[in-house]
C-alpha cells in the first residue's frame, strides 16, 4: 500500500469555533471533503509529486486519505501563525525520501518554509550518509546537500495568517496528500 502520487495544498480559516476554523482551512485546501489519516514524514520510493489538480481529480467525497499534514491555529488577535511541509527527494528514485511538518508562531512563510525544507533535507541526509555541518545555515547545508550527488530536489509549502482582530480562532494547514 505504497503511493504513487502526491500533491502539496494549503489554507486558512476563521470562524469563533475552533473545530469550525479548522474546517475551513481544509476547504480553503480543497481537502475538506475526505476523511483524512495522518501519517508519519516518509516519502515513498518513486512516488512522484503532481499538481493539486491532478491530485484531486483522482479522489472521491469519503474516500480515506492519508496525508503528512502541518496544522496551527490561534485564537490571539493579530498572532502569526504557521503551517509547512517540507519535502526532500532523493536522485535515486527507488530510494524513499522525507517530508517534515513544521507548525510555529511568529514566523513568516519564507522562514517557517525554509525551516520544514531544512528538516526534511536533513533528515534524508543523515540517511544516506552525506557529511555536513549541522551548524552551518541552511542555504550552505543546501548546497552541501544538492552538491553530494545525493539529493535531487528539496522544497516547501507553507501557510500563514494572522490572528482575528476580533479573537476567532484562525486555522492554517499544509498537507502533502498521497494518492493510492
Amino acid at each position: 500500500m505504497a503511493p504513487k502520487r502526491a500533491f502539496l495544498t494549503k489554507g486558512f480559516g476563521v470562524h469563533k469555533d475552533r473545530l469550525a476554523s479548522f474546517e475551513l482551512a481544509l476547504r480553503a485546501a480543497q481537502i475538506e471533503k475526505y476523511n483524512l489519516v495522518t501519517v508519519s514524514s516518509i516519502l515513498p520510493p518513486n512516488c512522484k509529486i503532481v499538481s493539486k489538480e491532478e491530485g484531486l481529480s483522482d479522489i472521491a467525497a469519503g474516500e480515506i486519505v492519508h496525508c503528512v499534514l502541518a496544522r496551527n491555529d490561534t485564537n490571539e488577535p493579530h498572532r502569526l501563525v504557521s503551517a509547512a511541509v517540507g519535502t526532500a527527494v532523493p536522485v535515486n528514485e527507488k530510494n524513499y525520501g522525507y517530508i517534515s511538518e513544521h507548525h510555529s508562531y511568529g514566523e513568516d512563510e519564507t522562514k517557517a518554509g525554509e525551516y520544514a525544507e531544512d528538516l526534511a533535507a536533513t533528515m534524508l541526509a543523515t540517511t544516506l550518509g552525506v557529511e555536513f555541518d549541522a551548524d552551518s545555515a541552511w542555504h550552505e547545508r543546501e548546497q552541501v546537500y544538492k552538491a553530494s550527488g545525493h539529493i535531487i530536489d528539496t522544497t516547501h509549502y507553507c501557510q500563514t495568517a494572522h490572528g482575528d482582530a476580533e479573537g476567532k480562532w484562525t486555522t492554517v494547514v499544509a498537507a502533502m496528500v498521497f494518492i493510492e
